[in-house]
Protein backbone atom coordinates (compact mmCIF):
# COMPACT_ATOMS: atom_id res chain seq x y z
CA UNK A 1 0.00 0.00 0.00
CA UNK A 2 1.28 3.54 -0.71
CA UNK A 3 2.67 5.58 2.17
CA UNK A 4 3.42 9.29 2.09
CA UNK A 5 4.73 11.67 4.74
CA UNK A 6 2.08 14.20 5.73
CA UNK A 7 2.91 16.89 8.29
CA UNK A 8 5.80 14.82 9.61
CA UNK A 9 3.89 11.52 9.95
CA UNK A 10 3.79 8.58 7.54
CA UNK A 11 0.22 8.13 6.29
CA UNK A 12 -0.83 4.86 4.61
CA UNK A 13 -3.57 5.17 2.00
CA UNK A 14 -5.26 3.43 -0.91
CA UNK A 15 -7.23 4.62 -3.94
CA UNK A 16 -10.10 2.53 -5.31
CA UNK A 17 -11.35 3.33 -8.81
CA UNK A 18 -9.48 4.98 -11.66
CA UNK A 19 -11.65 7.91 -12.73
CA UNK A 20 -14.57 10.08 -11.73
CA UNK A 21 -15.00 12.56 -8.88
CA UNK A 22 -12.96 11.99 -5.74
CA UNK A 23 -14.48 10.77 -2.48
CA UNK A 24 -12.61 10.34 0.80
CA UNK A 25 -14.13 7.94 3.35
CA UNK A 26 -13.06 7.90 7.01
CA UNK A 27 -14.27 5.39 9.63
CA UNK A 28 -15.16 6.04 13.25
CA UNK A 29 -13.18 5.52 16.42
CA UNK A 30 -9.51 4.85 15.80
CA UNK A 31 -10.36 2.17 13.27
CA UNK A 32 -8.12 1.77 10.23
CA UNK A 33 -9.05 2.18 6.59
CA UNK A 34 -9.97 -1.48 6.18
CA UNK A 35 -13.14 -0.76 8.17
CA UNK A 36 -14.57 1.20 5.22
CA UNK A 37 -13.12 -0.84 2.36
CA UNK A 38 -16.45 -2.60 1.57
CA UNK A 39 -18.30 0.73 1.34
CA UNK A 40 -15.46 2.30 -0.66
CA UNK A 41 -15.48 -0.61 -3.11
CA UNK A 42 -19.21 -0.27 -3.78
CA UNK A 43 -18.92 3.45 -4.42
CA UNK A 44 -15.85 2.97 -6.64
CA UNK A 45 -17.75 0.36 -8.67
CA UNK A 46 -20.36 3.06 -9.40
CA UNK A 47 -17.75 5.18 -11.19
CA UNK A 48 -15.97 7.21 -8.53
CA UNK A 49 -12.40 7.42 -7.22
CA UNK A 50 -12.36 6.67 -3.51
CA UNK A 51 -9.54 7.49 -1.11
CA UNK A 52 -9.24 5.58 2.15
CA UNK A 53 -6.40 6.12 4.60
CA UNK A 54 -5.16 5.22 8.05
CA UNK A 55 -5.28 8.37 10.12
CA UNK A 56 -2.28 9.16 12.32
CA UNK A 57 -2.21 6.80 15.31
CA UNK A 58 -4.27 4.18 13.47
CA UNK A 59 -3.51 1.12 11.36
CA UNK A 60 -0.24 1.24 9.43
CA UNK A 61 0.23 5.02 9.70
CA UNK A 62 2.66 6.74 12.01
CA UNK A 63 2.44 8.14 15.52
CA UNK A 64 2.07 11.82 16.38
CA UNK A 65 0.12 13.88 18.92
CA UNK A 66 0.41 17.59 18.09
CA UNK A 67 -2.14 20.30 18.77
CA UNK A 68 -5.09 20.47 21.16
CA UNK A 69 -7.66 18.45 19.19
CA UNK A 70 -7.30 14.99 17.67
CA UNK A 71 -10.12 15.56 15.18
CA UNK A 72 -8.61 18.86 14.05
CA UNK A 73 -5.23 17.22 13.51
CA UNK A 74 -6.92 14.51 11.43
CA UNK A 75 -8.66 17.20 9.36
CA UNK A 76 -5.33 18.97 8.76
CA UNK A 77 -3.76 15.66 7.70
CA UNK A 78 -6.55 14.84 5.25
CA UNK A 79 -6.46 18.33 3.76
CA UNK A 80 -2.71 17.96 3.18
CA UNK A 81 -3.14 14.43 1.77
CA UNK A 82 -5.74 15.64 -0.73
CA UNK A 83 -3.34 18.38 -1.86
CA UNK A 84 -0.50 15.87 -2.12
CA UNK A 85 -2.63 13.64 -4.37
CA UNK A 86 -3.89 16.57 -6.44
CA UNK A 87 -7.53 15.63 -6.07
CA UNK A 88 -8.99 19.10 -6.17
CA UNK A 89 -12.26 19.55 -4.24
CA UNK A 90 -13.49 16.16 -3.02
CA UNK A 91 -16.57 14.69 -1.41
CA UNK A 92 -15.69 14.05 2.24
CA UNK A 93 -17.45 11.12 3.91
CA UNK A 94 -17.13 10.09 7.54
CA UNK A 95 -18.73 8.01 10.26
CA UNK A 96 -18.70 8.95 13.96
CA UNK A 97 -15.23 10.43 14.64
CA UNK A 98 -14.81 10.51 10.86
CA UNK A 99 -17.93 12.69 10.67
CA UNK A 100 -16.48 15.09 13.27
CA UNK A 101 -13.28 15.34 11.26
CA UNK A 102 -15.24 15.86 8.02
CA UNK A 103 -17.24 18.77 9.47
CA UNK A 104 -14.06 20.41 10.78
CA UNK A 105 -12.40 20.03 7.38
CA UNK A 106 -15.39 21.55 5.59
CA UNK A 107 -15.46 24.48 7.98
CA UNK A 108 -11.74 25.22 7.88
CA UNK A 109 -11.04 24.36 4.22
CA UNK A 110 -14.27 24.91 2.28
CA UNK A 111 -12.32 25.17 -0.97
CA UNK A 112 -11.21 21.53 -0.54
CA UNK A 113 -14.71 20.13 -0.07
CA UNK A 114 -17.21 19.43 -2.84
CA UNK A 115 -19.80 17.90 -0.51
CA UNK A 116 -20.24 16.04 2.78
CA UNK A 117 -21.51 12.50 3.36
CA UNK A 118 -22.00 11.97 7.09
CA UNK A 119 -23.37 9.03 9.03
CA UNK A 120 -23.62 8.01 12.68
CA UNK A 121 -22.99 11.56 13.91
CA UNK A 122 -21.83 11.69 17.54
CA UNK A 123 -23.16 13.71 20.45
CA UNK A 124 -24.75 13.73 23.88
CA UNK A 125 -23.64 13.14 27.46
CA UNK A 126 -23.25 9.39 27.15
CA UNK A 127 -21.03 9.70 24.09
CA UNK A 128 -18.89 12.32 25.84
CA UNK A 129 -18.30 10.07 28.85
CA UNK A 130 -17.79 6.84 26.94
CA UNK A 131 -15.51 8.22 24.24
CA UNK A 132 -13.38 10.21 26.67
CA UNK A 133 -12.44 6.88 28.24
CA UNK A 134 -12.09 4.98 24.95
CA UNK A 135 -9.86 7.56 23.27
CA UNK A 136 -7.82 9.01 26.13
CA UNK A 137 -8.49 8.04 29.75
CA UNK A 138 -7.68 4.35 29.33
CA UNK A 139 -4.26 5.28 27.93
CA UNK A 140 -3.62 7.80 30.72
CA UNK A 141 -4.48 5.03 33.18
CA UNK A 142 -2.12 2.65 31.36
CA UNK A 143 0.85 5.02 31.27
CA UNK A 144 0.33 5.92 34.93
CA UNK A 145 0.24 2.24 35.82
CA UNK A 146 3.17 0.94 33.79
CA UNK A 147 4.70 3.56 31.51
CA UNK A 148 5.05 3.12 27.75
CA UNK A 149 5.26 -0.67 28.12
CA UNK A 150 1.72 -0.65 29.50
CA UNK A 151 0.54 1.59 26.65
CA UNK A 152 2.08 -0.80 24.13
CA UNK A 153 0.24 -3.66 25.83
CA UNK A 154 -3.17 -2.07 25.13
CA UNK A 155 -5.13 -3.59 22.26
CA UNK A 156 -4.92 -0.55 20.00
CA UNK A 157 -1.25 0.36 20.32
CA UNK A 158 -0.15 -3.29 20.42
CA UNK A 159 -1.85 -3.76 17.03
CA UNK A 160 -0.17 -0.63 15.66
CA UNK A 161 3.27 -1.77 16.81
CA UNK A 162 2.69 -5.21 15.31
CA UNK A 163 1.60 -3.74 11.97
CA UNK A 164 4.43 -1.18 11.90
CA UNK A 165 7.28 -1.74 14.40
CA UNK A 166 8.40 1.87 13.87
CA UNK A 167 5.23 2.98 15.68
CA UNK A 168 6.30 1.14 18.82
CA UNK A 169 9.75 2.68 18.54
CA UNK A 170 8.21 6.15 18.20
CA UNK A 171 6.21 5.67 21.39
CA UNK A 172 9.29 4.46 23.28
CA UNK A 173 11.29 7.50 22.14
CA UNK A 174 8.41 9.76 23.12
CA UNK A 175 8.41 8.43 26.67
CA UNK A 176 5.77 8.25 29.36
CA UNK A 177 5.78 11.93 30.38
CA UNK A 178 5.30 13.32 26.86
CA UNK A 179 2.71 10.66 25.99
CA UNK A 180 0.67 11.39 29.09
CA UNK A 181 0.81 15.13 28.42
CA UNK A 182 -0.42 14.56 24.86
CA UNK A 183 -3.32 12.37 25.98
CA UNK A 184 -4.33 14.88 28.65
CA UNK A 185 -4.19 17.73 26.11
CA UNK A 186 -6.33 15.87 23.58
CA UNK A 187 -8.73 14.79 26.34
CA UNK A 188 -9.25 18.43 27.32
CA UNK A 189 -9.87 19.37 23.70
CA UNK A 190 -12.34 16.51 23.29
CA UNK A 191 -14.29 17.49 26.41
CA UNK A 192 -14.47 21.10 25.28
CA UNK A 193 -16.00 19.97 21.98
CA UNK A 194 -18.61 17.79 23.67
CA UNK A 195 -20.59 20.78 24.94
CA UNK A 196 -22.01 21.31 21.44
CA UNK A 197 -25.14 19.61 20.06
CA UNK A 198 -22.86 17.90 17.51
CA UNK A 199 -19.70 16.78 19.28
CA UNK A 200 -16.50 18.45 18.16
CA UNK A 201 -17.77 21.53 16.36
CA UNK A 202 -19.89 24.51 17.40
CA UNK A 203 -23.28 25.27 15.92
CA UNK A 204 -22.21 28.64 14.38
CA UNK A 205 -19.37 26.86 12.57
CA UNK A 206 -21.71 24.18 11.19
CA UNK A 207 -24.14 26.84 9.96
CA UNK A 208 -21.33 28.42 7.93
CA UNK A 209 -20.86 25.22 5.89
CA UNK A 210 -22.58 25.73 2.54
CA UNK A 211 -21.58 22.65 0.50
CA UNK A 212 -24.21 19.99 -0.31
CA UNK A 213 -24.44 17.34 2.38
CA UNK A 214 -26.25 14.12 3.17
CA UNK A 215 -26.79 13.18 6.83
CA UNK A 216 -27.64 9.59 7.81
CA UNK A 217 -28.58 9.13 11.49
CA UNK A 218 -27.17 6.52 13.82
CA UNK A 219 -29.23 4.19 15.96
CA UNK A 220 -27.38 3.66 19.25
CA UNK A 221 -26.34 5.39 22.46
CA UNK A 222 -23.24 7.13 21.09
CA UNK A 223 -24.86 8.06 17.77
CA UNK A 224 -28.50 8.93 18.61
CA UNK A 225 -30.75 10.15 15.78
CA UNK A 226 -31.34 13.49 17.53
CA UNK A 227 -27.70 14.47 16.94
CA UNK A 228 -27.92 13.77 13.20
CA UNK A 229 -31.20 15.70 13.09
CA UNK A 230 -29.44 18.67 14.70
CA UNK A 231 -26.62 18.46 12.15
CA UNK A 232 -29.15 18.36 9.31
CA UNK A 233 -30.98 21.42 10.62
CA UNK A 234 -27.73 23.39 10.86
CA UNK A 235 -26.29 22.27 7.50
CA UNK A 236 -28.31 24.58 5.27
CA UNK A 237 -27.76 22.60 2.06
CA UNK A 238 -28.31 19.08 3.43
CA UNK A 239 -30.67 16.16 2.97
CA UNK A 240 -31.58 13.63 5.69
CA UNK A 241 -31.80 9.96 4.75
CA UNK A 242 -32.34 6.97 7.03
CA UNK A 243 -30.62 3.60 6.63
CA UNK A 244 -30.69 1.64 9.92
CA UNK A 245 -33.86 2.55 11.81
CA UNK A 246 -33.96 -0.11 14.55
CA UNK A 247 -32.77 1.58 17.74
CA UNK A 248 -30.48 -0.50 19.98
CA UNK A 249 -29.50 -0.09 23.62
CA UNK A 250 -25.81 -0.41 22.82
CA UNK A 251 -22.90 2.02 22.56
CA UNK A 252 -22.26 1.18 18.89
CA UNK A 253 -24.23 -1.08 16.54
CA UNK A 254 -21.28 -2.20 14.42
CA UNK A 255 -22.97 -5.40 13.20
CA UNK A 256 -26.13 -3.61 12.13
CA UNK A 257 -24.18 -1.11 10.07
CA UNK A 258 -21.97 -3.74 8.47
CA UNK A 259 -25.13 -5.52 7.30
CA UNK A 260 -26.47 -2.23 5.91
CA UNK A 261 -23.36 -1.37 3.86
CA UNK A 262 -25.14 -1.91 0.55
CA UNK A 263 -28.05 0.34 1.49
CA UNK A 264 -25.73 3.05 2.78
CA UNK A 265 -23.72 2.89 -0.45
CA UNK A 266 -26.94 3.27 -2.47
CA UNK A 267 -27.91 6.39 -0.49
CA UNK A 268 -24.50 7.93 -1.06
CA UNK A 269 -24.38 6.99 -4.74
CA UNK A 270 -27.81 8.59 -5.29
CA UNK A 271 -26.51 11.74 -3.59
CA UNK A 272 -23.36 11.78 -5.74
CA UNK A 273 -25.17 11.09 -9.01
CA UNK A 274 -27.66 13.88 -8.35
CA UNK A 275 -24.70 16.25 -8.32
CA UNK A 276 -22.39 14.73 -10.92
CA UNK A 277 -24.75 12.95 -13.31
CA UNK A 278 -22.76 9.71 -13.45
Amino acid sequence: MPVTTIRGVDIAYEILGSDGPWISITPGGRRGMDAQRPLASLIADAGFRVLIHDRRNTGASGIGFPGSSESQEQAEDLSALLRELGTGPAYIAGSSSGARMSLLLAHRYPEAVRGLMLWRVTGGAHAAECLAFNYYEQYIDAVDRGGIDAVLATEHFAAMAEATPASGETLRRMGAVAFREAMARWLAGFRAGCVHPVAGIGSPDIRQIAVPAIVVPGNDKIHPPAVAQAAHRMLRNSVYREVVTRQVDEDADQVGWELATGTLAARFIDFLRARDGR
